[in-house]
């Protein structure tokens, strides 16, 4: 299974930049262009920061697609 995520289509929503959003939690720009091609899996604790950025659970930003 293959950790999914839908970090690129709230930030747009929402109207953020990937360094608004990194301003906000407390990391790099390249650490959410990470996150959005899904080549780092953020921890338990970033997971609830941008969950509570977007105001949605963080199944809504972040899932389990495969097998």
């Amino acid at each position: 299974m293959m950790l999914k995520n839908s970090v690129r289509e709230l930030r747009a929503r929402y109207r953020l930049t990937q360094q608004d959003l990194a301003d906000k939690i407390g990391v790099s720009r390249q650490t959410i262009g990470l996150i959005e091609k899904g080549d780092y899996a953020p921890s338990v604790t970033l997971a609830l920061k941008m969950a509570n950025v977007f105001q949605v659970p963080v199944e809504q930003i972040f899932y389990l697609e495969g097998e």
